[in-house]
């Protein structure tokens, strides 16, 4: 049997071999591949350094899913969404750089499991995006690179003229995204998103589709909607907007630090709570015992009263007209939605 060898012995085609390993770490690899969608992308200098800075790889720990990573599979990250966005528009828009930078920063602003806790306390993501853009550690990388931090703010105002963000009422690629690698998670895809890009487009800044792929979204859009206003969602998110008012108001706790926590560093505040370590651990360890039933909590009985912000359901163009014209049968299936129950009873059994 060989003995091993002393590095400092080697010679010829051994040392040879030296050097980096491969990887593909984001912000530190040149080409990144989007698992979801296959999508190469060759990062930029000012994608790489943005992907290297506290607030991009803060997404890495916060969940895309929000309270609702406690009772399902939807484990993946804010960052995996956020490349999913930047691949989205590497390859609809490969040389439009700024919108390449807003879809990486469009969610840095976001709290600790996403949007369960957007409203309290005034907290609102959007509005601390902007802040974050505006100053270090952000503002110094753009700022490098030639790129304006307010031409990024603009282009994260929600234009219409986005197809990141725009407000119309029409799908986006930050929507897209969720909606298909949510999909993903729920084992509900029905075709491989890559062959999916086949049959979508952009018009006027919004997601066009053909019949087929449309039809597929409406779908996915509508388990979603369905899903968020679930037990699964419900709950969860519930519970855990009472302790974040509870952690507030019984310690110094700003909301402004609230806002910045990573989702364990928050779990580890709320067992660190003496006024929230129980129902802390009976969301993550007994969610069996919460109830869940549509309307208003009646002061005669236990419980508490839960309300959805909205429910999602922008819908893509169709072969690039609006989908109540091209296919009025998908737009009745979307308008079905809007008789979903926004308003829980929720209690612990």
């Amino acid at each position: 049997m060989d003995s091993p060898k002393d590095p400092s012995s080697l010679r010829g085609n051994e040392t040879a071999a030296a050097g980096p390993v491969p990887t593909n770490v984001v912000g530190l690899a040149a080409l990144f591949t989007d698992p979801l969608w296959r999508i190469p992308v060759r990062l930029s200098p000012v994608e790489a350094g943005l992907l290297r800075t506290e607030p991009l790889r803060r997404l890495h720990f916060v969940a895309h899913g929000g309270a609702s990573t406690v009772s399902t599979v939807q484990s993946y990250s804010r960052l995996e969404h956020t490349l999913g966005v930047l691949a989205l528009v590497a390859h609809f828009r490969p040389e439009d750089e700024l919108l390449r930078v807003a879809a990486l920063l469009h969610d840095i602003g976001h709290l600790p499991l996403s949007h369960t806790f957007e409203g309290i306390s005034g907290l609102d993501h959007h509005a601390i995006g902007v802040q974050l853009v505006q100053t270090d550690p952000i503002r110094p990388v753009l700022e490098k690179h030639g790129i304006s931090p307010e031409a990024v703010t603009t282009a994260l105002g929600g234009s219409a003229r986005s197809p990141l963000s725009n407000r119309s009422g029409l799908l986006n690629l930050d929507h897209l995204d969720s909606y298909v690698r949510s999909g993903r998670a729920a084992g509900r895809l029905d075709t491989d998103p890559a062959a999916t890009l086949g049959g979508l487009g952009l018009e006027d800044a919004a997601v066009s589709a053909d019949r087929e792929t449309a039809a597929s979204l409406v779908d996915l859009i509508c388990a979603e909607a369905r899903l968020h206003t679930s037990w699964d969602n419900v709950g969860p998110a519930s519970v855990v907007r009472r302790l974040a008012r509870q952690l507030l108001d019984s310690t110094p706790l700003a909301p402004a630090r609230l806002a910045r926590m990573t989702d364990p560093q928050l779990w580890t505040a709320f067992d660190s709570c003496a006024g929230t370590q129980a129902e802390s651990t009976m969301v993550r360890y007994e969610l069996h015992r919460l109830q869940v039933e549509a309307g208003s909590a009646p002061r005669d009985r236990s419980g508490w009263t839960f309300s959805l912000r909205k429910i999602y359901s922008s819908a893509p163009l169709v072969e690039g007209q609006r989908i109540e014209v091209a296919a009025p049968e998908l737009a009745a299936e979307l308008d079905a939605l809007q008789a979903l129950p926004t308003t829980f009873r929720v209690w612990w059994n």
